[in-house]
């Protein structure tokens, strides 16, 4: 090359097309944004879409992953989320891998966190179309809350032992189809371990109206929890407002938590408040 030789890099530019997934809602995106052709590895807890187990390696769990196989994998990217991840991430990195950690908590960093991924792989305006359609669909159940005969209370119950509650993005999407979370205040500590209820006492203080779980990847055992010590006086427990919301759909800070995730909210809160409008005609009568 000489001084004169112009400067060619774009040509040598090229966007990610070996990428390992190492959490649900990175692959689910993907898959949405018809870019899976880009996917080489994934998580084995991931169940959205179906296909995607059929069709793709796995090769990490959570908080753990076969980095032999990852490295067999020769990724250009590899995508994971939150601090449970970082140890993994540190191994990747070390071996030379490039590594995106993602660490979405809201409503809004979902959205922006999607938008990001959809830029990386040159797919920004199907990223930008599907995220209008779920912008409209958030603000339509916000608006039907609103015919609600009043918010219910709502205690989200993430994991059962020890009571965890209070994700944050979570916590706005019941805020969103017409409830109030119980546990709110819980919502600005990322870390599960911050969000620990510990004393069962405190539930059937906030005295929820509707109780929902789900339990990571495990049955939400309602049988467990109306035999809680106390839990008999709660008005969930005494009306049969106990429900399970499939940890697929709602704790992936993705796609699903977008559509079938607050899909499911409403269902639940506006069911709750059909009952509520039958007991108000019930009394007046």
């Amino acid at each position: 090359m000489t001084a004169s030789d112009p400067l060619n890099y774009t040509a040598e530019v090229k966007l990610p097309e070996r990428i390992v997934c190492m959490t649900e809602e990175t692959t689910e995106w993907l898959y949405l944004l018809g870019e899976e052709w880009r996917i080489v590895g994934i998580s084995g807890f991931t169940v959205r879409p179906p296909r995607a187990r059929k069709e793709k390696p796995k090769v990490s769990a959570f908080t753990s992953a076969k980095i032999h196989k990852i490295l067999e994998l020769e990724p250009d990217l590899v995508i994971g989320f939150s601090d449970m991840q970082a140890e993994i991430a540190a191994d990747l990195v070390r071996e030379g891998v490039t590594v995106h950690i993602c660490n979405q908590r809201s409503v809004a960093e979902i959205f922006s966190t999607l938008l990001m991924i959809g830029c990386m792989v040159g797919a920004e305006q199907k990223a930008r179309e599907l995220l209008g359609q779920y912008e409209a669909r958030l603000n339509a159940v916000r608006q039907a809350a609103e015919a609600l005969p009043r918010r219910p209370k709502v205690y989200f119950e993430e994991w059962g032992d020890p009571l965890i509650s209070g994700i944050r993005w979570v916590s706005e999407l019941i805020e969103i189809a017409g409830g109030d979370d119980s546990f709110a205040e819980l919502s600005v500590h990322a870390d599960a371990k911050s969000r620990i209820i510990g004393d069962q006492d405190r539930v059937v203080a906030k005295a929820p109206d509707i109780i929902i779980g789900s339990w990571c990847g495990r049955k939400f055992a309602t049988h467990q929890v109306v035999a809680r010590s106390g839990w008999d006086s709660i008005p969930a427990v005494i009306h049969n407002q106990l429900y399970e919301v499939k940890s697929a759909d709602i704790l992936q800070p993705g796609p699903a938590a977008l559509t079938d995730g607050i899909d499911h909210l409403q269902r639940i809160i506006h069911q709750w408040g059909a009952l509520q409008n039958e007991q108000q005609r019930g009394e007046k009568a």
